[in-house]
Order: C-alpha cells, then sequence, then structure tokens
C-alpha cells in the first residue's frame, strides 16, 4: 500500500452531553493535525465517516472539519458511510486519493453522537443496517440479529455461553485500564456467565454484558504518502488495506460462517506477505461477543465450532499468544458507529509506536485490524507496521 498514518487523535467515548458533533470533529481533527505536526494548508482531502441515519439531526457534516481553522476553506470534504465500518471506509478514501495522486495527506474524521436520543430510537436507528425487508421486524432489533446468529451457532456447536462470557470479561478487563474506554470497569468471569437483574438477557442467549455499548466519540487519523510519512514525526504504513463486501440477507449465507470476514482476512494477510501467527495483536469488531467469536473462526484462528478453546486456553488474552481487542473492544470500549474504525486504527497505531500505556502489548509488530458493517456484509481489514 501506497498509504501511511502520520498522526492521530482520540477522545474519550462516553456519553458526552457537553459535546455536539460538531465539538467532536473539531476537538479530533485540531488534534490530529498537531500530532502530525501539520499545518491545515498541508492538508489535500478530508474525509469524514459518520453512520447518524437518525442519531442527531445535523445531517451532511463533511464541512463541519472546517470549523477547526479558516486555512481549511475551499478543501475537498467528502462525508463516507457504511454502517459499522463507516470509520474504515472513509480511510478508504484517503489511501485511494493518495495512491491515485489526488493528496500527499489526508485527514479523515470517525464521528458519532448516538445518546441524544433514547434507546428505542437508537434501536430504530441501528436496524437500517440490517436487510429491513427480511430483518426488519426481528425482535430485539440488530441485538436480535446476533441473538438469532447466536442461536444459530449454539444449536449447531452446543452452548457456547461461557466462551461468550469469557470474551466479555477479557474485553471488559482490558478496557478496565484503558482511560479512552466508555466503560472502565472489570466485572470478571461470573457477573458476565450468570444472567441477574443487573445482567439480564437481551435478545436470544446474549446477555446485557454480551452488548456494546451506545457511546458517543470521534477519532481522527492524519493520512499521507510514503515520502512524506518518511519524514513525519511518527509513521504507521498499511501492510495492507483490504475490503469485500457479501450478501446483505442473511438468508443467502451460511450466518454462522461469517465468509466475508474470512474472505477479507485471507485478501489482506495475503497482501501483507505474511502468517495470521506474525500478528503481534488484533483490533476487531466485537459489537456482540458473538461477533468476536465467529470472527475467531472466520479469521482461521479456529476450526469452525472450536473458537471456545481459545478462550479456554487464554490465547487471546492480553498475556496470550495473540492479543484480540488490548483495548476493550467495542464491548468496554464503547461502539460510536462512524468512529469505530477510526478508533481501531488509532489504537493500532499506539501500540505499534509504544504509546497505547495500560493496554500496550509488549513488543508489537504488526497489528490487525477487522471492522465490519452489518452481520459480516462490509468487511475490511489492515494489517499494519510502524515505518519510522
Amino acid at each position: 500500500m501506497s498509504g501511511c498514518i502520520i498522526g492521530w487523535a482520540h477522545g474519550k467515548f462516553g456519553k458526552l452531553e457537553d459535546k455536539s458533533v460538531e465539538d467532536l470533529v473539531v476537538d479530533a481533527a485540531a488534534a490530529a493535525l498537531a500530532h502530525a505536526e501539520l499545518e491545515p494548508t498541508d492538508i489535500d482531502a478530508i474525509f469524514v465517516g459518520q453512520f447518524n441515519a437518525g442519531f442527531v439531526r445535523q445531517e451532511f457534516p463533511a464541512s463541519l472539519v472546517l470549523q477547526v481553522d479558516p486555512a481549511l476553506r475551499f478543501t475537498p470534504a467528502t462525508r463516507v458511510e457504511n454502517a459499522c465500518a463507516t470509520g474504515s471506509a472513509a480511510i478508504h478514501q484517503g489511501l485511494n486519493a493518495i495512491a491515485g495522486g489526488k493528496a500527499r495527506r489526508a485527514l479523515v474524521v470517525g464521528v458519532e453522537k448516538m445518546t441524544e436520543v433514547s434507546g428505542q430510537e437508537v434501536g430504530d436507528t441501528l436496524i437500517k443496517a440490517a436487510y429491513l425487508k427480511e430483518e426488519g421486524d426481528v425482535e430485539g432489533g440488530f441485538a436480535g440479529v446476533f441473538g438469532r446468529i447466536a442461536q444459530a451457532y449454539f444449536q449447531k456447536y452446543g452452548d457456547q455461553s461461557d466462551a461468550l462470557a469469557r470474551i466479555a470479561a477479557k474485553n471488559h478487563k482490558n478496557g478496565a485500564k484503558n482511560p479512552l474506554a466508555h466503560l472502565q470497569k472489570d466485572f470478571g468471569y461470573a457477573f458476565c456467565r450468570e444472567v441477574s437483574e443487573k445482567n439480564p438477557y437481551v435478545a436470544g442467549p446474549l446477555k446485557r454484558t454480551d452488548c456494546s455499548l451506545v457511546s458517543d466519540g470521534a477519532v481522527a487519523l492524519v493520512l499521507a504518502d510514503v515520502d512524506t510519512a518518511l519524514a513525519a514525526p511518527q509513521a504507521v504504513i498499511f501492510r495492507a488495506a483490504e475490503q469485500v463486501n457479501d450478501f446483505f440477507p442473511m438468508s443467502k449465507r451460511d450466518i454462522i460462517a461469517f465468509e466475508g470476514c474470512g474472505e477479507v482476512w485471507r485478501r489482506a494477510l495475503g497482501s501483507a506477505g505474511i502468517a495470521l501467527d506474525d500478528l503481534s495483536l488484533v483490533e476487531t469488531h466485537d459489537c456482540f461477543t458473538i461477533a468476536e467469536l465467529l470472527e475467531y473462526e472466520a479469521m482461521g484462528l479456529a476450526e469452525p465450532g472450536q473458537a471456545h478453546r481459545l478462550l479456554e486456553e487464554g490465547v487471546t488474552e492480553m498475556e496470550g499468544r495473540l492479543p484480540v481487542n488490548p483495548s476493550g473492544g467495542l464491548k468496554s470500549k464503547g461502539h460510536p458507529i462512524g468512529a469505530t474504525g477510526t478508533s481501531m486504527h488509532a489504537l493500532a497505531c499506539m501500540q505499534l509506536t509504544g504509546t497505547a500505556g495500560g493496554i500496550q502489548v509488549e513488543g508489537a509488530e504488526l497489528a490487525g485490524v477487522f471492522n465490519m458493517g452489518g452481520a459480516a456484509v462490509a468487511n475490511y481489514a489492515s494489517v499494519l507496521e510502524r515505518l519510522r
């Protein structure tokens, strides 16, 4: 790939009542430019990732970035949207602009403000990322969609409640050490495993601890070509950046196989010229714990039906052979839709530059990122490595 990340800024995720979408965009963009040690006039193109679809009234957010500095006026700015993979989609547009020679430096901002509406309205908005003709009336909304996926997996391979609880506990344990995370609390395995008043069933076999958080947040990245990146204060290069899309209706796919996830990982590892075992860590899309479990199998970390063994053996723990979601993942860090993909990439950059603080994976050299939109419909995988 011809693109690098030379600056990043990751705000705290959570219920940010005192921040508007504009505030979040401006704060993240300004901080990313400062981290890259660039002036606004150095930016050739801007891409803003925001799903929205009803979270806030303000649509058309691309030019909000120009509020950072009057010098950004007349810079091309485009909104990008691809459901829960919106942040990665915006990154790809920046990489494409650089690869096509239209830009040397691009500013990418992922943002979402989800908490301004009620829980019912959040559900009504999120279900728009499903195939409404067949899945729009699923009880429980998008959680219900993944509840169905979990039920199908359980029916084929047996009750996996232990495995899902281990994923939830792992990610909350990691997130407790991440100051950027929405929920910084280690709940422990027992709490995540048992049904209780504080941890009720939400949809099918999924409990509250199996579901990601409704969050606000923004993350910005500065992308550059390799020649520019070599003179930057820090730089992380894309060894691979791949996208595949699968059929929208779940009825047209083996939904527990997550075939789009598997295909994009094969392409990314092939493009990077590495094997899965070469990765130091992975940030993956755990919108629900069942998603992370299926992603283990799709990426080739376990055979179908055997992902639970990875958790029992501690393979994906911080101290394991391949730490997965050292940040706490969407489960603990939060899932502001448009900012999720940019967050994953920024956190990978922190890991590779040794600046991840309490969630640092020792000796991190290669980071994998998987971000998906819908139920494995839009699938993005990146392999990142420190350039300098």
